[in-house]
């Protein structure tokens, strides 16, 4: 333990004294900044007149330094940790007081001329700094005896506390308090008869003509697209694990397409194929001389379009549990005189919860945050999601009601989070265990097996339709109007001069852009996402409840609200990142990390705690079964974490639009500009080139992720 504070103490000193403590406008691998007075390092920064770094960087590392010479182990662990945390305290201050512009308070504490210019926000230097402090405060922790001494576990809840409290709470934060705003400050009274009033919870829709508010629809359109998703994804996991279905590679494909759509396409595609003057509807009037409707705007329309959306979260959460429930259990039902069905309703059905549980939640979130698809179709029907968009972006921005309306969106989540929680109770679900499992899963009886294939089938057929739609739009001058073949619009998005081998298109610098930040982004949410999962599921610690729920807490706001808190939290100092590109990468992770979460827990559940406890005891420590016993069995829920998170950081678009900057712009910005300027032919060819990248970079996960094998006669069909 010794040691490894004195390593962390290494790291920090480095860091002030050898990188910039504010940032720096070239980049940290740019030497300019070296000659930059204001990018120095904290070290030249304190001696050149900013005598505030001193004692909030350099002070504590040195203080630990000297009192490591004390030979009571746990009284110098509680004397470090209480320096540890100071210091962490000092760092945050002084980065919080003095702002560009100058001290915001107590101006007096700092004169000459390095305070009267200010300072910029924390660079790589502080952050190093903070880190440090950090993981030796956790690592005092283990050694004073909490955590049960384990230092990986300790320093694991300390960081991501400290990421979901940054780059969670930290910006909501900033626009929640905006719920409370009125013209002359702030006042608690005002807030609740706007929250309760009937634009957001009236039910008007169900005792007379008038509509509901806004919360009710968003409501009963969120259950409705959390139990249609969980089905149709349940559907798609039994007929891939429990039949012998001939087309499961195609089926696969299908499963996955509408995940890796950008915005407003599929929108698009409906409308044009349902709308009223869409092919099908005009094909159906025709042969039956029915009246064209205009059906597909409105409730159905959105819940058409977020069931296309969203079952493949549903699927990539279940599949990995249907393929984890023991087939043991299931020949001892059989045993017992139990037929397929009885097997399926008494056994496997239970065991499967956590995930039904879970699928169902994200489901039901997604719906809450999901604007795009009301935006194009929902018409009439208002939902939490477009009022708050309109509230942010209309022509009266009113940031207090987008507050409001945040406010009663995350009271939704809650109270959906609490019933999972109580339908689940505190049961055991887990089925893979130490021991060696044989057999293989019961298969499906013949009417619940007809039940998947007319709920499954139908549905990949309508996609395989919707996407053949979309790519027969990119090779067309102007879809629904002019049908005349084109590659023009390929031509100007991804045009290359073969004589020079220079790239001419106009979309390339987007394109690249968003892959190397989806890239970066993809293997950090699955980080941080599995390893909140396992502090969740096989660690106890205070808090872990209210802990679990704020991981949901960026998933649960609309991203529009997500871009706004982001620039309001990190426009100025402490930390100032608007206009680069980490600031996007940052989004990504904790936007699309409670999908992480949410895999993991569903596949740790069926993780018997045996597993840990046998390698613990055979001398492992904690990171050494996680990464030799746990991982290796987590095989579906890293592929999906690391799947959802490369797509959605190349398809979202809610959050993404206030953050991209001229140098770092993203592909659905690129996107939806070219819609408002009303160039469909290009933002369809651009979207159909991100569909086959996606598609591509899943192939390749996969490959890379593999398959777990459970079972005995997995390993001998791997090995024959």
């Amino acid at each position: 333990m010794k040691n490894t504070v004195l390593i962390w103490l290494a790291i920090g000193l480095a860091g002030f004294a050898f990188l910039p403590w504010h940032m720096t406008d070239d980049g940290l691998f740019d030497p300019v900044w070296i000659n930059d007075g204001n990018a120095s390092t904290g070290l030249f920064s304190a001696l050149s007149g900013q005598w505030w770094l001193a004692p909030a960087g350099l002070a504590p590392l040195m203080a630990i330094a000297v009192q490591l010479f004390v030979q009571a182990p746990v009284r110098r662990a509680r004397i470090t940790l209480a320096i540890a945390i100071a210091g962490l305290f000092l760092i945050a201050l002084q980065g919080m007081i003095i702002v560009r512009a100058g001290p915001r308070i107590l101006e007096w504490l700092f004169t000459g001329e390095a305070a009267l210019a200010g300072q910029p926000g924390m660079g790589a230097g502080a952050g190093l700094c903070a880190l440090a402090l950090l993981f030796v405060a956790t690592v005092s922790i283990s050694q004073s005896g909490k955590g049960q001494g384990d230092a990986f576990v300790v320093s694991t809840i300390g960081l991501i506390v400290a990421l979901v409290g940054i780059f969670v709470f930290f910006p909501v934060m900033h626009i929640l308090v905006r719920a409370f705003e009125v013209d002359d400050g702030y006042s608690l009274t005002e807030f609740f008869p706007r929250f309760f009033s009937a634009d957001i919870w009236g039910l008007g829709c169900l005792f007379g003509p008038r509509s509901c508010g806004v919360a009710i629809n968003s409501l009963f359109l969120g259950v409705m697209t959390g139990a249609g998703t969980t089905l149709l994804g349940l559907s798609f996991a039994l007929i891939f694990t429990r039949t012998d279905f001939r087309a499961k590679k195609l089926l696969r494909v299908l499963t996955v397409l509408p995940i890796i759509t950008p915005p407003f396409v599929i929108g698009l595609a409906l409308i044009l194929l349902f709308g009223r003057a869409g092919t099908v509807t005009e094909f159906v009037a025709d042969l039956f001389g029915w009246e064209k409707t205009r059906w597909v705007y409105g409730f159905w329309g959105v819940y058409f379009a977020q069931l296309l959306s969203f079952t493949p979260i549903a699927f990539l959460v279940l599949i990995g549990v249907v393929q984890g429930v023991s087939p043991s259990m299931e020949e001892a039902s059989q045993t017992l005189d139990a037929d397929r069905w009885q097997t399926f309703r008494y056994v496997s059905l239970p065991l499967m919860r956590p995930g039904l549980a879970n699928a169902f939640l994200l489901g039901f979130i997604e719906s809450l945050a999901d604007f795009g698809n009301p935006l194009v179709l929902g018409s009439g029907y208002s939902v939490l999601s477009t009022e708050i968009f309109f509230s942010i972006v209309g022509a009266v921005a009113d940031p207090a009601k987008a507050a409001i309306l945040a406010i009663a969106l995350l009271t939704l989540t809650l109270s959906a989070f609490m019933a999972q929680r109580i339908w689940l109770g505190k049961k055991s679900y887990a089925t893979i265990t130490g021991k060696a499992d044989s057999g293989q899963n019961a298969s499906l009886n013949p009417a619940l097996r007809t039940l998947c294939y007319a709920t499954a089938l139908p549905w990949a057929a309508l996609t395989l339709v919707v996407y053949s739609m979309i790519i027969f739009g990119s090779f067309v001058k102007l879809w629904g109007y002019d049908h005349s073949f084109t590659l023009a619009h390929y031509i100007r998005a991804f045009g290359v001069d073969l004589s020079s081998g220079r790239l001419t298109g106009v979309a390339w610098d987007s394109y690249f852009t968003t892959l190397t930040i989806a890239s970066i982004a993809a293997p950090l949410t699955a980080l941080v996402g599995l390893s909140t999962a396992y502090l969740l599921v096989r660690q106890k610690f205070i808090g872990k409840d209210a802990f679990e729920f704020s991981t949901m807490l960026s998933f649960a706001i609309p991203g529009t609200v997500i871009g706004v808190s982001y620039i309001m939290a990190f426009n100025f100092p402490p930390i100032e990142l608007t206009g680069t590109s980490i600031i996007l990468i940052i989004v990504f992770v904790f936007r699309n990390m409670p999908v992480g979460v949410r895999g993991g827990i569903a596949a740790m559940s069926q993780l018997d705690k045996s597993l840990d406890e046998a390698s613990i005891t055979l001398g492992a420590n904690s990171f050494a079964t996680v990464r030799r016993v746990i991982l290796p069995l987590m095989g579906p829920a890293i592929l999906a974490a690391l799947t959802y998170s490369f797509v959605r950081a190349i398809t979202s678009v809610s959050a993404v639009i206030f953050l991209v900057s001229a140098k770092h712009n993203m592909a659905t910005s690129f996107i939806v500009g070219r819609v408002e300027n009303g160039e469909f032919g290009l933002a369809i060819a651009y979207s159909a080139v991100l569909i086959v990248t996606m598609l591509a970079a899943i192939l390749l996960l996969q490959l890379m992720v593999g398959t777990r094998r459970l079972r005995r006669a997995d390993r001998v069909q791997q090995t024959a």
